[in-house]
């Protein structure tokens, strides 16, 4: 099967090759949108980026539209709504925003290349079987929480965010269920956490990232192993999104001394030395 990727960056564009290479898929390259409608005829599936330097990616999936029923899926670093609901009402079959775990997209081409079966020019008789997806083990499934009180901010509420089924959070260890640093707790149990006696609000992920950074307070955790760890070993897509991470931590606990960052390897947690000795602050 042909995969046609248009995407402005090289080194986006490489990864994905290799990627879809190790699963049997043949790919081509297209850098804007006037060369991915000049290699439309070749391709079984499109994956498309919104940003490209000559045309909008909108328009070119509604000039793929106008002679194709090629399978088009949207991979965009956009989370607006206004963005997926452009690309979807332009013909796209489907939109994953990025950053995103390699399994979920190789699921969702695996998707859309079954709906798209009975197209007469891309169904099966042009399109070779995707075969079986990778196998993953099923999700640890949390007990169900009780609903929120009323005044509770639903859209901070870690418990309420999507919960990628590809991407579950590992069930803590007895001994890791209370962890603290200084004023600093966290139950893994109730997923809270606390600040002397104030709940901080965290998301799904900051609680993940902040639970492993309490596991060994004072202990440097390379980039790599908080990625692997607290969103996929398989993921796809910028470490960028762990800096904005720890930002945000930074800012929710009001110190960004609580998280340390040590330059070209990673971070690490303590405890802010104003809080050790409130002599220092000021």
């Amino acid at each position: 099967m042909n995969v046609l990727i248009v995407e402005n960056d090289d080194a986006m564009a490489e990864a994905l090759r290799q990627m879809l290479g190790m699963h049997g898929y043949t790919t081509r390259h297209a850098r804007t949108g006037t060369d991915a409608l000049d290699q439309l005829p070749l391709a079984d599936l499109v994956l498309l980026d919104l940003v490209l330097p000559d045309l909008a990616g909108h328009e070119v999936c509604r000039r793929i539209r106008e002679h194709s029923c090629v399978p088009v899926i949207v991979l965009s670093g956009s989370h607006h709504e206004l963005d997926q609901v452009l690309a979807l009402n332009s013909g796209a079959d489907d939109f994953v925003p990025k950053p995103f775990g390699r399994h979920e997209l190789l699921a969702r081409i695996g998707a859309v290349l079954r709906r798209g079966a009975g197209c007469l020019q891309h169904g099966t008789g042009a399109i070779a079987d995707p075969g079986p997806l990778p196998l993953v083990s099923a999700p640890h499934r949390p007990p169900a929480r009780p609903a929120p009180e009323p005044g509770y901010d639903t859209d901070t509420d870690p418990d309420t965010e999507p919960v990628p089924w590809l991407e579950p959070a590992a069930a803590p260890r007895p001994e890791q269920r209370h962890l603290s640093a200084g004023p600093l707790r966290l139950d893994a149990r109730t997923r809270k956490v606390h600040l002397y006696d104030d709940e901080v609000r965290v998301t799904r992920k900051e609680f993940d990232l902040l639970a492993m950074l309490l596991e060994e307070p004072g202990t440097v955790l390379r980039r790599e192993e908080i990625m692997a760890r607290v969103w996929d070993e398989n993921w796809f897509g910028s470490t960028r999104t762990l800096d904005v991470h720890v930002g945000s931590l930074r800012g929710k606990l009001g110190s960004p001394h609580w998280i340390e960052t040590v330059r070209g390897v990673g971070y690490r947690l303590t405890v802010p030395a104003a809080l050790l000795c409130p002599a220092l602050e000021g």
